[in-house]
């Protein structure tokens, strides 16, 4: 016995099989038995190996012979497990040598063993015969097929019963492992399509239409054949599935070979298919047939045609092309009835099927493109046969549209929408348009059949049409003059029924599809021409009903598109043309006229009337409108608008109602609608509507009201019905109307109308209000002249200015001084004054005694005109008084309009002199009041009180003129408390009237005190100010003169507390925004009285005015938000803004002017330099040598100054933000925003020009503030967008511009850094909470927002900053990482210019960022914390920051990681390339490594470096030792470095492997061989023991991670040293050193290659994997005490088990009916029969030692359907289990759900999810609590 086991110890060499013939012979006598004889079975096996030559493999086969021989068939059948795997996989690459005797062992000894023993292993016994049918012309071919019928007569034929079940005969057992072996092995598919095609009976008889009824009876035929029974037993998925397999097999021979199959022995007609198979398995054949055509093959196809289409079909596929249907249908009376026709076969028996794989295929819920695109390639291809075409498209012509449609949303990327989008357009133009459009149509007409559908539904349909309208071609001519104005009229028809039932419910979602409905016709008709639509008008009346004329057109195009199939030229297409304008036409000109009867006009009446309108201008519509009617429905409309109470709803009807009266009018402009009295009657009930919209109150539709006026004006023939109608509406609330008292609300409307009349009037369509306009009209003979529009509403407003004492008249002059042109409106009264004066020659311009006679003058003319330019003056602010100073009325050119003065002017004399041509107004205004002042007038009438009040206004007209500059008014001490407070009483009642002469009177009482103190003041000092307005406006304030050198000071008097707090009430309180402009006039004079510069009112001043604007710009907002504010609104929000910004600014402007000239006074020993005032340049430069400054003594001033900038910097930013179009929000109405345009670009211009003024005047500080309001913008989640507007703002500011914000940054940081290096004139004063590391990151955000050509400005700044820091580097070292990533920002955009030397620069730049890397590293060495990286593993959060996070991070890794692919636009030259890598190497890779905390401290951004620096040659070398020594420490495999595996370590292994292959037998070589010599037993043998198995388990996770990181096939040279290495250390004991307990990586191992490598490399592995899967399983149930493997080792078996069952490699098939049932055996388990497969042994064992009973049928409990085929065990599953539980808790659960499931993913033809194999593997492999 020892001879024969010393023989076969050496059986795995070339001679071993040589050998075993005598070891075996000398046996002992009387047995039958081999000895040893699962090694000799495995030695066998490896000597059949494919890599060992065939005189080898001859030698196996004699020993084999031999072994047979003398076990007999008892023994062959109890060890067929043994030695059969060895041969099953001989005949695939045995010699033609070696064949004829590996066949006849299979005759001799094989087949003749007991069935029962072959049942297990049929499937692979017929696996291992395949190869031999993959040659019909070999000479084993008819031998092998002999064999396989051998074998199928071998199986017994008896039918037994189970449990509920039919257990399969033999013949259906044998065909049933025929299917199986088909689908699961691809390799081998050939021989079986071989031997199908040779044995498998034909699944039906020849078709014959007269036997084959037309729809099956469901009842199966009782003359089936025994042999069809046993193909479809116990029932026909694997049939199907086997089929499906071979036609989705990516060779053309085996896909052409089954199409031929298919077509011989299973048709379409077939009753297996039409009976017995499942709708869900036929939809599977008919979607696996119908993918064939996606190769383009004709072969393919052709064959594929014949099984759709039917047997005689074949006969004509060599013909010419089959007949049209036309020509079918004609000649089928000629033909026999019971002829068979290919149509009506494949209508019978495929199309069913084959619509419902295709439909599948649509609704297959993934986001992969080339799986949507698959059903669209495969359509086009049917649809070359149009027999199938023809019938499949119509089925899912919408359904694969709505697929695409939903995909849009659902789609990852938009290049695999594009992709989807590209087939479904091939597809769609290779459809008929008929079918198209028909389909279309009836989908949408079907909404409102019988049972109208949900509104839902109807949008979804609606949806659908407007999709394939925009995304596909519909620009063809066919479409656009037929099928697109018939779906047009159809979706009208639609509407018009949608409209009933809106009609009777008011329901919501079918308000919005009408709107949709008609946004999509008016859509259509944009692109249909206009020869498209015919009317027929002209020739008939429509005399029937409108649902009568609907009707006729639905039969017309439902025979259109059904009788014709939508084929053009047919009689029905010539109706339909003729029709369909008039279809359109009626309907929308009908349901307008419907809406505009309704109680309340609908929402969608601007998409129905925009709809008429397009119809009107594409078709001629005077014969089918009624003017009358139109009337009628308008004045109607317009009455209900009027009593209407909604005023949203109101304004909405109005324009509606506007709307459809410019409509009707283009329609019927020549019957002279517009001159229908009906028509003036309601234009002024129209304005009476829009009139109610012109309060600025509510400033939502001011733009679109004033729109609405000059549309209106356009529409009346009488060119002063709008006027007086204006003029009416002013005086509608006066109580007695000859008083001509206007109500405030109506003045302010009016000046709305005029402000928005002149704002742009080219956005209205006319010319502007303010000038007589020429309209001319294409139906008009006669040209008529406009009037001055606005001019008597004009005058209603100016005679306001007459009492002063009114409220109306406070806003008037307010009004007056906001208008930027007031020389239309001082022209057009001086010449009333003229003529009421009575001037003699009206052809002069002077006006004097000479020239006058008094009898003419018109004293109530005089004195109006008179009065009203007084009033008109005294209203005018300085700079309006320039209209009276330097304007020059009565030249040659006259007002526009004004033809009469025109006339008059032209006839002048010529001889008169110049300066009577050309006076001036003041002179001309004092020549009329000294021609008052004549005596000669009081001789003129008996009205003397006239006179007199007409001298009297004369007197104070000349008073304003003539004014001096000083009062001699004398104000009492005693009242200066009393005025105050009287001030402040008239702001909180409020009253109007008191509060402007009331701040006259404290100014003037102000000035005359300080006079007494001969303060040198001047109150006429002028101080030019930024307004609101193009211009900037002159005010005039009292202001300190400059305190000049040598003037003696004098102590100021400060005003007393109460005048604060009345300024901070009146600015604040509500009561006083109508005279707002006013408060912010007498603040600005008061802060002129008050000593030191005010700086002790600043603060309360700036907090009141931002409060105050905060308060009014929240309710702006929230009137366009429609968002509900509780508190009283504002009366005009945005002009009370501006005024409020124009005060603040002044506030600001006045204390830092005199911030500077204090601060300027105090400078000791300086020499003069320029002042920097608010309106000043700042002077760039940094660190340019200057003078040292001092501190001055004023620090409290500024600090106080620059607090308030900074508040003034917040509110302008918030109310910048709200207006920038990147963080515009949804709410706003498209209908309101003209409005919303005009008023947030009104206010953002003028915060713009205050940061201007700020930024010109403290640019660090007010950057500063900017940039502290960017970092709390960037630290909220929800506000990290609107950081970004920050730096827009600053890019369109004019004073900070690059050049000059990116030293103020510069200065910020050292300011902070190093604030002793920086002149004191540049210091910030730290009133921003910034740090440095902040500013850091804002000059990084900042420096790559700007536009590359920006580098010439900045780049001698930058490089100066670098080169400072880095002469002194220790102060800076926070930031140094930042500055990093600054400086590859600049050579990033410096890459992308051609600006000045670029080989210099990148040089210098090169120089300073490896000085700035050494500097990094050197000043602030990375540490690596133990507690920072102590966290538990379940604590632990992904090592992932996101982009807003990252480039927020000061970290230099993190920052190192994103700028090292950039080193090649840094670096110019490979020198420092070198230099930086080795830098990056020595100072952050070798301590990373290296650290304590190793492998916690590594992140992915540490990951990210390496493989960077993969990139670069010129960091090779340091590279790969950096990756070896990470490699080579054991730390590396824990559970912190799996999170980081994937995406980390494998790809910079990966190219590490690449450069290196010779580390893998490195590692392979350190591991010793297992040895028991010199081990010794105590406390040293088991430490020595468990050294060397970690050492050994260390070395094989070394190997198997590099495994995992190479590519595919990388190591497939070493698959010598890796299996014999394997072999080795599987030969280890429990008492070995290396021990057992380095199993469990040996098996990971396995797995990987598995995974990594392709199975034909494999073949001498699975010997040697399948006896020890076998051992290591038994183990479980092994009586004796297996020390050779423990619980870990046996759970990773298990996992190569489940991941060989999942990938499912040819070799293992052949060996997995070992392991489990691999047959229908797993579900139909025959009565008695027990399982011989390993896995269902141990199952059974382990159940019944915990006392569960297994049911013999094996019920499926755990399976779930799934496209993809899973693994069972993985570590999830084990994970919290105890290891004395992990049999019992995982392991048993796992064998029983086996074999079931993997015969369910088999049948269910699941992919392989190789990628759930390759995680667990990762998570095994970097699991360190499984390391000894």
């Amino acid at each position: 016995m020892s001879i024969e086991v010393g023989y076969l110890q050496g059986a795995a060499s070339p001679g071993t099989s040589g050998r075993n013939s005598p070891a075996l012979q000398v046996r002992p006598s009387g047995t039958s038995d081999v000895p040893h004889k699962a090694l000799v079975a495995k030695r066998l096996s490896q000597c059949l190996s494919p890599s060992l030559s065939s005189g080898v493999h001859q030698k196996a086969l004699e020993v084999y012979t031999y072994i047979f021989s003398f076990i007999g068939k008892e023994g062959l059948a109890r060890d067929l497990p043994l030695y059969l795997p060895g041969l099953s996989p001989t005949l695939s690459y045995a010699a033609l040598s070696i064949k004829p005797d590996l066949l006849s062992l299979y005759e001799k000894f094989v087949l003749v063993v007991d069935p029962v023993a072959l049942r297990p292993a049929l499937k692979a016994i017929i696996l291992s015969l395949l190869p031999g049918l993959e040659e019909e012309t070999s000479e084993e071919f008819e031998r092998t097929h002999q064999l396989l019928n051998q074998l199928k007569e071998a199986i017994p034929k008896s039918e037994t019963v189970g449990q509920g079940s039919i257990a399969a005969s033999g013949d259906q057992y044998f065909w049933q492992c025929v299917f199986l072996a088909t689908i699961t092995c691809s390799s081998r598919r050939q021989g079986a399509l071989a031997y199908l095609l040779r044995n498998l009976p034909s699944l039906a008889k020849p078709y014959d239409p007269k036997v084959f009824p037309t729809e099956f009876d469901g009842v199966i035929d009782d003359d089936i054949s025994p042999a069809i029974e046993a193909v479809t037993s116990p029932e026909p998925g694997l049939l199907i599935r086997c089929f499906a397999a071979g036609l989705r097999d990516e060779q053309l021979l085996v896909q052409r070979g089954f199409l031929d199959l298919l077509v011989s022995h299973l048709p379409l007609h077939s009753p297996v298919l039409q009976r017995r198979v499942s709708g869900d398995d036929l939809g599977k054949l008919v979607a696996a047939a119908a993918t064939v055509v996606a190769r383009r093959e004709m072969t393919l196809n052709r064959r594929l045609w014949v099984w759709f289409l039917g047997p005689e079909d074949a006969s004509t596929t060599g013909q010419d092309t089959p007949a049209s249907p036309e020509r079918k249908k004609a000649n089928g009376i000629t033909r026999g009835v019971m002829e068979h026709n290919p149509t009506e076969y494949f209508e019978k028996f495929g199309l069913e099927p084959l619509v419902f794989s295709i439909l599948n295929m649509l609704e297959k819920d993934t986001m992969k493109g080339i799986d949507k695109t698959r059903p669209f390639k495969i359509c086009l291809s049917l649809m070359d046969r149009w027999q199938i075409g023809g019938l499949v498209v119509p089925q899912i012509f919408l359904p694969a549209m709505e697929s695409v449609r939903q995909y849009q949303g659902d789609a990852s990327t938009p290049d695999a929408f594009a992709e989807v989008l590209r087939s479904a357009n091939v597809f769609f133009d290779g459809v008929e348009s008929g079918l198209i459009w028909g389909q279309l149509t009836n989908s949408l007409l079907s909404c409102l059949g019988d049972q109208v559908l949900s509104s839902q539904t109807i949008h979804n349909r609606l949806d659908l049409v407007v999709f394939i309208v925009t995304k596909f071609n519909v620009r063809v001519e066919e479409m656009l003059l037929s099928h697109l104005p018939m779906l047009a009229a159809s979706v009208i028809i639609m509407a018009q029924k949608i409209t009933l039932l809106v009609s009777k419910s008011e329901d919501r979602t079918l308000l919005e599809l009408l709107s949709k409905l008609f946004k999509f016709v008016s859509q259509v008709l944009d692109i249909i021409p206009e020869k498209a639509l015919r009317t027929n008008a002209s020739e008939k009346k429509v005399e029937n009903s409108l649902e009568s004329e609907n009707q006729k057109f639905l039969a017309i195009m439902e025979r259109f598109y059904v009788d014709n199939q939508g084929v053009l030229g047919s009689p029905n297409h010539s109706k339909f043309i003729t029709v369909t304008g008039d279809i359109l036409l009626l309907n929308a000109y009908q349901m307008v006229l419907c809406a505009l009867r309704s109680e309340t006009l609908p929402e969608y009446f601007e998409a129905e009337s925009t709809v008429l309108d397009k119809l009107f201008h594409k078709l001629s519509a005077k014969e089918f409108l009624d003017s009358d009617a139109i009337l009628n429905c308008v004045v109607q409309a317009s009455v209900r608008c009027r009593t209407s109470t909604d005023g949203e709803v109101k304004f909405r009807d109005l324009v509606a109602i506007i709307s459809s009266i410019e409509i009707f009018n283009t329609a019927l402009f020549s019957t002279g609608l517009l001159y229908d009295q009906r028509l003036r009657t309601i234009i002024p009930q129209l304005l009476e509507g829009i009139w109610d919209h012109l309060s600025p109150s509510r400033p939502r539709n001011n733009v679109e009201a004033v729109r609405c006026v000059w549309r209106v004006h356009a529409l009346s023939v009488d060119p002063q019905l709008v006027e007086g109608c204006i003029t009416t509406f002013m005086l509608r609330d006066s109580p007695h109307l000859q008083t001509l008292y206007v109500e405030i609300e109506n003045a302010r409307r009016f000046a709305t109308l005029w402000t928005h009349s002149n704002a742009s009037p080219g956005s209205y369509g006319r010319r502007s209000s303010l000038a007589r306009t020429s309209r001319k009209s294409s139906s008009r003979v006669a040209k008529e002249k406009d009037p001055f529009l606005l001019e008597r509403p004009l005058l209603l407003l100016l005679d306001s200015l007459n009492d002063a004492n009114s409220e109306l008249y406070v806003f008037t002059s307010s009004w007056l001084q906001s208008l930027p042109n007031l020389q239309v409106i001082v022209d057009f009264l001086l010449r009333r004054l003229r003529t009421s004066l009575g001037a003699q020659d009206s052809r002069t311009t002077s006006i004097s005694i000479k020239h006058v006679s008094f009898d003419r003058v018109d004293l109530q003319e005089a004195l109006y005109c008179i009065e009203t330019i007084s009033n008109f003056a005294r209203s005018s602010s300085s700079d309006e008084w320039s209209i009276f100073d330097d304007q020059v009325v009565f030249a040659d050119q006259s007002l526009p309009g004004q033809h009469t003065d025109s006339e008059v002017l032209q006839a002048t004399d010529r001889t008169q002199p110049d300066n009577n041509r050309n006076i001036k107004v003041q002179d001309y205004l004092i020549q009329a009041c000294m021609t008052i002042f004549d005596e000669k007038l009081d001789s003129s009438t008996d009205d003397i009180s006239r006179i007199l009040r007409l001298r009297q206004a004369a007197v104070a007209l000349l008073e304003q003129i003539m004014v001096e500059s000083r009062f001699d008014v004398k104000i009492g001490a005693e009242i200066e408390a009393g005025t105050i407070v009287a001030l402040s009483c008239s702001v909180k009642r409020p009253d109007i009237l008191l509060q402007v002469p009331l701040m006259r009177i404290v100014l003037i009482w102000l000035k005359r005190r300080y006079e007494d103190t001969n303060l040198p003041s001047n109150f006429n000092h002028r101080r030019i100010m930024s307004g609101d307005s193009s211009r900037d406006t002159v005010r005039r304030s009292v202001s300190v003169e400059k305190v000049t050198k040598g003037m003696s000071t004098q102590i100021m008097l400060s005003p007393p507390p109460a005048l604060l707090e009345c300024l901070i009430l009146g600015i604040s309180s509500q009561g006083a925004h109508h005279v707002l402009d006013h408060w912010v006039h007498f603040l600005n004079d008061c802060l002129a009285f008050y000593p030191r510069g005010g700086f002790e009112i600043l603060m309360p001043m700036v907090e009141c005015f931002s409060r105050t604007i905060r308060r009014v710009f929240w309710t702006l907002q929230s009137e366009f938000e429609n968002v509900n504010y509780s508190g009283s609104r504002p009366c005009e929000p945005v002009a009370i803004i501006v005024t409020l910004l124009n005060g603040f600014e002044q506030v600001l402007a006045r204390a830092h002017d005199r911030l500077i000239q204090t601060e300027t006074s105090t400078e000791a020993m300086r020499t003069p330099e320029q002042v920097q005032g608010f309106f000043g340049n700042m002077v760039s430069g940094v660190f340019t040598p200057e003078l040292s400054k001092s501190r001055p003594p004023t620090a409290n001033n500024r600090f106080t100054v620059l607090l308030c900038f900074k508040d003034a910097v917040k509110v302008c930013y918030e109310i910048w933000s709200w207006g920038d179009t990147t963080s515009a929000s949804s709410f706003r109405n498209l209908a309101s925003l003209g409005s919303f345009n005009h008023t947030s670009l009104r206010i953002r211009n003028r915060t713009r020009r205050i940061l201007e003024h700020m930024f010109a005047a403290e640019a660090l500080e007010c950057l500063e503030s900017l940039i502290e309001l960017w970092a709390t913008l960037r630290q909220r989640k929800s506000d990290q967008t609107k950081g970004s507007i920050i730096i827009d703002l600053l890019h369109v500011l004019d004073g900070s511009r690059p050049k000059n914000t990116m030293p103020a940054i510069f200065n910020a940081l050292y300011s902070r850094t190093n604030p002793g290096a920086l002149d004191p004139t540049r210091k910030s004063t730290l009133t921003s909470n910034l740090t440095e590391m902040v500013l850091a990151q804002f000059l990084v955000a900042y420096t790559q927002s700007l536009e590359d050509d920006a580098m010439d400005e900045i780049w001698t700044d930058c490089m100066t900053f670098l080169r400072d820091v880095l002469a002194n580097p220790l102060p800076h070292r926070q930031i140094l990482p930042k500055l990093l990533e600054f400086t590859s920002t600049l050579g990033e955009k410096v890459d992308n210019t051609s600006f000045g030397e670029q080989r210099k620069m990148r040089r210098e730049l090169g120089d300073v960022f490896v000085r700035q890397l050494t500097a990094t590293f050197t000043s602030k060495p990375l540490s690596f914390p133990a507690e920072t990286y102590s966290l538990d593993y379940k604590d632990e959060t992904p090592d992932t920051l996101s982009t807003e996070e990252d480039s927020m991070s000061d970290d230099v890794v993190i920052i190192l990681a994103k700028i090292l692919p950039k080193f090649s636009k840094v670096l110019a030259g490979a020198d420092r390339v070198a230099a930086a890598s080795s830098i990056v190497s020595t100072q952050l890779l070798v301590p990373t490594l290296r650290s304590r905390s190793f492998p916690r401290n590594v992140t992915r951004s540490t990951l990210d470096i390496m493989s960077a620096l993969s990139r670069f040659q010129e960091a090779s070398k340091t590279w790969r030792k950096d990756v070896g020594d990470a490699l080579n420490d054991s730390r590396l495999f824990c559970r912190h470095s799996y999170r980081l595996a994937e995406a980390g370590w494998l790809p910079v292994l990966r190219q590490w492997v690449l450069l290196d292959k010779e580390r893998l037998p490195e590692f392979l070589s350190r591991i010793s061989s297992p040895t028991s010599a010199g081990i010794m037993f105590g406390v040293g043998a088991s430490s020595a023991r468990s050294e060397a198995d970690r050492k050994t388990q260390l070395n094989l996770r070394r190997a198997i991670l590099l495994v995992t990181a190479a590519t595919n096939d990388s190591f497939v040279v070493n698959l010598t040293t890796i299996q014999e290495k394997i072999v080795d250390l599987l030969t280890a004991t429990a008492a070995s050193s290396p021990s057992s307990a380095t199993r469990a990586e040996i098996y990971i191992l396995i797995r990987a290659l598995i995974l990594k490598i392709s199975p034909v490399h494999l073949a001498s592995f699975w010997p040697i994997i399948t006896a020890e899967l076998h051992a290591a399983i038994s183990s479980i149930t092994s009586q004796t005490s297996h020390d050779t493997y423990n619980v870990h080792s046996i759970l990773q078996a298990c996992k190569l088990l489940d991941i060989a069952l999942v990938i499912a490699p040819d070799e293992f098939q052949l060996r997995e009916w070992l392991f489990i049932s691999d047959t229908i055996d797993a579900v139909y388990r025959p009565q008695g029969w027990d399982s011989i497969a390993l896995v269902d042994e141990v199952s059974e064992e382990l159940d019944m030692k915990a006392g569960i009973i297994q049911s013999a049928s094996n019920p499926v409990t755990n399976s779930i359907p799934s496209d993809q085929r899973n693994p069972l065990l993985t570590s999830e599953t084990a994970a919290g289990v105890a290891k004395e539980d992990l049999v019992n808790r995982v392991l048993r659960p796992f064998f029983r759900q086996l074999s079931i499931n993997a015969f369910e993913s088999t049948y269910s033809m699941a992919t392989s999810n190789w990628q759930a194999c390759f995680d667990d593997l990762l998570v095994d492999l970097f699991d360190d609590s499984t390391l000894v």
